[in-house]
């Protein structure tokens, strides 16, 4: 039997109590599974490194680059895949997206993980919980706070964290790049519109830095498919102050959005060439 511990929140007045809960797993076994991803008859396998852009804006923004490099665009449910071919000197990766919430997420990854995908960057958008972080800041997630409901149905995670070679080499070529990243903690939810000062204050007092709604499940599907994962983050709106501040209309941010875009699209192909 697998137990997965969960954080519950129980509001008492003004206070949030840390609650433990279990969530029993005794039939979350592989072989048990009616529905198994798979790559039908037909279906091309796709490249082993790409990059998953969860915001439909940036998302569109990724299959443009890959139109004008040649893409060959393929089914994806609801989101879009291109698969870029090698050239010049620089490798194949395929560019996905968008996909907004865990369970679409979920689904989106797991479909690229049966086409053939081994490493993938996921890229997408954050509200900041700290003063210390501010609309435009760049964040590398190592490690999360699930309060989604996808990620408990994938045994054998009891912590989202993400410290791997591939996190790292990433991190590596920003700062070399000279791109300002931090390492954060991200606080994965379903609810947007549910996010009260009491949780923002608590997760914050907990080590999150920002607040999002897929890393944490799509973290615990690349642990049980045994794939790499690393996730970058744009601060896009802040939560910590008397009001929310959202920045994520602003001629600055999306400018900075393209820019990390553009950025990661010539590593990654240099990366496979």
């Amino acid at each position: 039997m697998i137990g997965r511990i969960q954080q519950s929140w129980l509001n008492e007045g003004c206070r949030f109590i840390l609650q433990p809960f279990f969530i029993v797993a005794t039939m979350f076994d592989k072989e048990e599974i009616i529905i198994k991803p798979s790559r039908i008859p037909g279906e091309k396998e796709i490249p082993t490194a790409g990059i998953f852009s969860l915001n439909p804006s940036d998302a569109a923004y990724l299959g443009l680059k890959a139109k004008e490099a040649g893409g060959d665009r393929r089914f994806l449910f609801n989101s879009s895949l291109q698969v870029v071919p090698a050239g010049n000197g620089l490798g194949e990766i395929f560019v996905a997206g968008p996909a907004v919430g865990a369970p679409m997420a979920v689904m989106t990854l797991e479909k690229l993980i049966a086409l053939g995908c081994r490493k993938v960057l996921v890229w997408g958008w954050c509200g900041a919980l700290l003063p210390n972080w501010r609309v435009g800041d760049l964040v590398l997630a190592t490690a999360g706070f699930s309060e989604e409901g996808t990620s408990r149905h994938y045994p054998g995670k009891s912590e989202y964290s993400r410290k791997t070679a591939w996190r790292d080499g990433l991190q590596n070529h920003l700062l070399a790049a000279g791109w300002q990243c931090r390492e954060g903690k991200l606080w994965s939810t379903d609810a947007p519109y549910r996010e009260t000062r009491s949780k923002v204050e608590a997760y914050a007092a907990q080590g999150a830095m920002g607040v999002e709604m897929e890393y944490t499940a799509l973290d615990a599907v690349a642990d049980f498919r045994g794939i790499e994962l690393a996730a970058l983050m744009l601060v896009s709106d802040e939560l910590w102050g008397a009001e929310w501040r959202p920045g994520f209309q602003g001629r600055e941010f999306k400018r900075k959005s393209r820019m990390v875009l553009d950025e990661l699209f010539s590593w990654l192909r240099q990366l496979n060439r």
